[in-house]
């Protein structure tokens, strides 16, 4: 078993070396700002195409979909469909005019728009706080990656593995800047890809390729026979909040994907707009068959591995997929499960690295690009001090990330980011939307309807079960404390593991019982971005509408474009 171990931390370092040995040849060739931002703009279609992919297809995609599928069946195929969907709402709304109207960062086409120093501060302060969210899935995925291919479980090497991989992405992100994040996130995808293909054939090759026998086989190896293939296991087919918190879920995958800040940043990497609708077209063909995939790897593990095997080594079924992978290979003890764990484990952490990467990019870079450089410094800096402020701020950005993540280390990753979505979509989304499309709209609107979304979202999020307590099948079990273990009678420190409801007796009911902000926060940034535009409608003058005039040109022709 030594041996097995040995071979598997082996074939996972070579990932770990090769990505690094990218991003040092990568740092080499960034001198600019432009570089540094967004990769000199000079990486093709295709090439950005797969990068997107490869930024998109997070942790959330392999573990956390996965998870949520081996556990709760039906109700799971919700993440796959919504992440899929949401590019098309990118694709149609967003991708091209952002390109055409910013330079580096969300906040460069909104405050264009606008010329308001506070719009730029808004949006900055919001690209940040999203992607500090999107991290804590990322980083809690490789804890359970990381735990699985050492074989520990203990609550120390969870923490010292997010401090690890923080300290890796501050490195690709201080170092490589767009350049090596950029080829990291195209290497990662085409290893994904190639994994997710693997294991994807395999699993229907068990079965003969006879999709129904799979999911015959899922639903009776989950313990829950029939319903496994019907809604209600997660989101309650009678429970009214339940089906409301299925709504919210579909609602903020669907918009948040185009208000997402490292999503919105790779617009930029490409030379012109016509490139950047181009990536998007390749990102949905490469990221639509990778959702069709972890359907077959979700069911497969339920199938193969077993519900409650998946549940027992992780509540929230974040190593469903690294286990499965294990099962195809032979099992745990085999050369080959030791093989096949060590290939999907380190595809997995590459691709959570990836991700990690992109989105320290995105926030470090609005906070020099859009606060430090374009508000304090009111455009008075160099090129040079602007990326000194950027690296510094990556890595102050991860070591807040790494603090936030020993918190959430619990929870399942493909929930983390949903969460992210969603105050993506409720702070991000009204901005961009209205900068660009309604020429009415002024600084006051864009500012209320960034924080109105922001502080909406995250409130909700704090008055909900996540913070509040309770659990279900598919999100973690509940460490009571003291005074909750006495009140239910077991011991202290016990985990309880049930439904918000059987557990209302142990722990405090939420306030709000919807687990995805979405649903209340989505209409309150797109009310307080209106009602701050009428509100203070009056005193447009004619420079107002010249700047929306030429905003509307530059979008839709790219005439004038960075």
């Amino acid at each position: 078993m030594n041996d097995h171990k040995t071979l598997t931390v082996a074939l996972f370092t070579v990932f770990i070396v090769a990505t690094l040995a990218i991003t040092v040849v990568a740092g080499r060739r960034t001198r600019s700002a432009a570089d540094f931002y967004a990769g000199g703009r000079s990486f093709s279609p295709l090439q950005n195409g797969v990068a997107i992919g490869g930024d998109y297809m997070s942790a959330a995609s392999f573990l956390g979909i996965a998870g949520i599928l081996a556990l709760s069946g039906y109700d799971g195929f919700l993440y796959s469909i919504g992440f899929l969907v949401a590019w098309i709402v990118a694709l149609l709304l967003v991708a091209e005019p952002l390109r055409n109207s910013g330079r580096f960062t969300m906040a460069d086409a909104i405050s264009e728009r606008l010329r308001s120093p506070q719009v730029r501060v808004a949006a900055g302060i919001s690209t940040i706080v999203v992607s500090i969210f999107y991290l804590l899935a990322q980083m809690v995925g490789a804890a359970s990656v990381i735990s699985l291919l050492l074989g520990v479980s203990s609550d120390a090497s969870r923490i010292w593995t997010i401090v690890a991989v923080g300290a890796l992405m501050i490195f690709y992100v201080t170092v490589g800047g767009m350049k090596g994040t950029t080829w990291v996130q195209i290497v990662k995808a085409v290893l994904l890809m190639i994994g997710a293909c693997v294991m994807t054939v395999w699993v229907l090759a068990k079965f003969d390729f006879a999709v129904s026998d799979l999911l015959g086989a899922a639903a009776d190896q989950s313990g829950k026979g029939d319903a496994f293939l019907q809604p209600g296991l997660k989101y309650g087919a009678t429970d009214g909040w339940s089906r409301l918190d299925m709504i919210s879920l579909g609602i903020a995958l669907v918009l948040g994907t185009a208000a997402l800040p490292h999503i919105l940043v790779r617009f930029y990497t490409v030379p012109d707009a016509k490139a950047a609708r181009k990536s998007v077209n390749w990102a949905i063909g490469i990221i639509g068959t990778f959702y069709l995939m972890t359907l077959v790897i979700g069911f497969g593990a339920a199938a193969l591995v077993g519900s409650k095997a998946i549940r027992g080594a992780d509540p929230s079924g974040n190593t469903a997929a690294t286990r499965l992978a294990e099962h195809l290979g032979g099992g745990p003890g085999s050369t080959g499960g030791a093989v096949m764990l060590a290939f999907i484990a380190a595809v997995a952490f590459a691709t959570i690295l990836a991700v990690v990467a992109g989105l320290t990019l995105a926030s470090s870079s609005s906070f020099a690009h859009d606060l430090y450089a374009g508000v304090l410094k009111r455009g008075g800096t160099t090129d040079a001090e602007e990326v000194k402020v950027a690296r510094i701020a990556a890595v102050v950005i991860g070591a807040v990330a790494i603090a936030l993540s020993v918190f959430a280390r619990e929870l399942n990753v493909a929930f983390l980011v949903a969460l992210a979505f969603a105050i993506a979509a409720s702070a991000n989304l009204p901005a961009i939307v209205f900068a660009l499309f309604w020429r009415r709209f002024t600084k006051a609107g864009a500012i209320a309807g960034v924080f109105g979304g922001l502080v909406s979202a995250v409130a909700v999020v704090a008055l909900s079960p996540i913070v509040w307590g309770g659990a279900s099948d598919t999100k973690p079990a509940v460490t009571l404390t003291a005074a909750q273990a006495d009140k239910c009678g077991v011991p202290d420190g016990s985990r309880a593991v049930g439904n918000p409801t059987a557990l209302a007796s142990c722990t405090t009911v939420a306030p709000i019982p919807l687990e995805n902000p979405g649903l209340i926060s989505i209409p309150v940034g797109f009310l307080c971005a209106a009602a701050g535009t009428l509100l203070t409608g009056r005193g447009r003058t004619d420079e107002d509408d010249a700047s929306f005039e030429e905003m509307e040109v530059r979008a839709l022709t790219g005439v004038g474009a960075h």
